[in-house]
């Protein structure tokens, strides 16, 4: 069986990145490990990590029961604040030859922090496998 790394947290649940997901497993018998970096996606000017980890558990959770019930196999974890090195720690822990490759599921252009950092290609040039961008538009986007 084959697994992918899924690195997102505000469009965890988006119609975009299941049917991603969901093609790949028509493809192949396919299982996800999902990263949520605890990045914080409040409108509060101030935070703690502890409450960005939170935040991330919450998503999460959310999202790892809405995938099971879809049938999807998947395991997850909260990483760091940087998506880049959540997805890095993940691929140096577990190996890069443990996933097939990585889809990095980000908000559209206009909002997305991790797309004024260039966080995809960031993490291209981190490893060799193949990385997939997709743009997901999550029914609430939280602020």
């Amino acid at each position: 069986m084959r697994r992918y790394l899924v690195v997102a947290h505000q469009t965890l649940t988006s119609p975009e990145l299941l049917e991603a997901m969901q093609t790949k497993v028509a493809e192949q018998e396919t299982a996800f490990h999902v990263v949520v970096p605890a990045t914080h996606g409040g409108a509060s000017a101030t935070w703690t990590e502890g409450e960005a980890r939170a935040e991330a558990q919450r998503h999460l959770d959310e999202a790892t029961d809405r995938m099971a019930a879809e049938g999807l196999t998947v395991t997850g974890e909260v990483g760091c604040d940087s998506p880049v090195d959540a997805a890095d720690d993940v691929l140096q822990r577990d190996g890069a030859d443990a996933y097939a490759g990585i889809i990095m599921s980000t908000l559209p252009h206009t909002v997305s922090k991790w797309l004024k950092v260039d966080a995809p290609s960031r993490l291209q040039r981190r490893t060799t496998l193949p990385v997939e961008h997709l743009i997901g538009h999550p029914a609430e986007v939280r602020a």
